[in-house]
């Protein structure tokens, strides 16, 4: 509302979201075990938060193009920021049961080691994770240069980007009630091939599309893939992990999760640049499809990894 700002504002800002999301994403992921009473209904539970987390990364700024294009930028942030008073005001209410303390406490480092070695000890982990951070890699990417493509190719302005958007928020929603419903935690697996490749279609249209409708429709399947293959990745992980060693499991996942994209997004940019729009897309769709092929190619060893990470779990509960 000042209108003072500066680059180097958004920088210190930008690093001191991305300093605190780094405590809070993993955090927050562990604490849903905590919340449940009855083990029966872990596996709904982390699907259910597995759905809501990633889906608010793709709806939430669909919502926000929507609100920037009907009150502006700065009523949007204004907005953005009182909406977390509904969330300090819900962890202040909970009352859980204090966790008992912990004996004999190694150094941070020997448990990070640890948690480093059973995270990518196991090939399941280490799999997803990398499927994770390349779709964030690239997926982040293009939604970042969604203004770019409003502005350039479509020729529009705030209310095309804003419907653009919210039809990526769609699809990821519409990917978030799916895996809300499914009770079948290994069916999940045999999902991300197929989401993977939805959003690698995605990446094609919009790389030769000049059509506003053919882009707001490949921007739906693109957010329904990426919320399935993320999703599904966070659920599985959750799922197969123990329940001491699942903090750091998911500080792995926040970094994949969170700490890759905005690399993509420099990356992506400067091709853009030089190259323009259509082959930044492309150049995604390819290592979009590199990744998907080596997912393929170690699938079926995953599948029998998983079925035991699972039964073990089940039966340590």
């Amino acid at each position: 509302f000042t209108n003072q700002i500066d680059i180097w504002h958004i920088l210190v800002l930008s690093f001191f979201l991305g300093t605190v999301n780094a405590v809070d994403a993993p955090t927050r992921q562990s604490f849903v075990v905590e919340m449940i009473e009855k083990r029966d209904d872990l596996v709904n539970a982390i699907a259910l938060n597995s759905a809501m987390f990633n889906s608010a990364r793709l709806i939430g700024p669909a919502i926000g193009g929507v609100v920037i294009a009907l009150v502006g930028e700065g009523n949007c942030f204004l907005l953005n920021g009182i909406s977390y008073l509904a969330v300090i005001g819900a962890l202040m209410a909970m009352r859980l049961p204090g966790l008992p303390k912990k004996t004999g406490r190694s150094h941070p480092l020997t448990e990070l080691m640890e948690g480093f070695r059973y995270t990518f000890g196991q090939l399941p982990f280490r799999t997803i994770l990398f499927l994770i951070a390349l779709i964030n890699f690239v997926g982040v990417s293009y939604s970042v240069m969604l203004p770019a493509l409003a502005r350039d190719i479509l020729h529009g302005g705030a209310h095309t980007l804003g419907f653009l958007m919210g039809m990526t928020g769609a699809g990821a929603l519409t990917g978030a009630l799916f895996l809300a419903s499914r009770k079948d935690t290994l069916s999940l697996l045999k999902y991300m091939p197929l989401a993977i490749s939805i959003f690698l279609a995605n990446l094609v249209v919009l790389a030769l599309s000049r059509s506003i409708l053919l882009d707001a429709g490949a921007l739906f399947f693109g957010g329904l893939g990426m919320m399935l293959t993320m999703g599904s990745g966070n659920t599985l992980i959750q799922s197969m992990s123990d329940d001491r060693m699942r903090g750091r499991v998911m500080s792995f996942y926040a970094m994949s999760f969170l700490g890759i994209g905005p690399f993509g997004s420099l990356l992506a940019g400067t091709v853009s640049q030089k190259t323009g729009l259509p082959f930044t897309f492309l150049a995604g769709a390819a290592l979009t499809l590199v990744g998907l092929l080596l997912f393929l190619i170690y699938l079926r060893k995953i599948h029998f990894q998983v079925i035991r990470n699972l039964r073990k779990k089940q039966t340590k509960d």
